[in-house]
């Protein structure tokens, strides 16, 4: 993996998050703008599934090592003993790192369907999900 730099914003560490989930072949991978939601619980959300319990480890694993090694500060994690949806809090940022089942049941794009939705590009940039197909994410 290349050197990530450290984000100097929210917006910046959720990207930072969302490259590293894909880098460990996590799929679906979502980053939700919750800034204009009066009442969210974070400004962004990133969401992406995984295929089993050893990759969610891995995802996990990967974004406390990359926190480390950027001096970015180690956020709570919650869900990690159940294994099908574990939670990352850096408080403005929140990762959901999900076993495909779980993200189906829940289905938490829908629930925050007021977000502006983006998702990364093949450089790596973050790109906004037009209209017709965030329509499709949130059937």
């Amino acid at each position: 993996m290349a050197k990530l730099s450290k984000p100097r914003s929210s917006k910046m560490l959720a990207s930072f998050c969302a490259k590293i989930t894909e880098e460990k072949l996590a799929h679906e991978v979502l980053i939700l703008n919750l800034t204009e939601i009066e009442v969210s619980p974070s400004d962004y959300f990133v969401i992406c599934s995984c295929d089993s319990d050893v990759q969610i480890a891995a995802v996990v694993d990967e974004i406390m090592f990359e926190c480390r090694e950027s001096d970015i500060k180690k956020p709570r994690v919650e869900g990690l003993k159940g294994g099908t949806w574990v939670i990352l809090d850096f408080f403005d940022v929140v990762v959901h790192v999900m076993h495909k089942k779980a993200r189906d049941f829940y289905k938490l794009e829908k629930l925050w369907g007021d977000a502006v939705f983006s998702k990364l590009s093949k450089s790596g940039r973050t790109i906004t999900i037009k209209n017709d197909e965030l329509k499709s994410l949130l059937m």
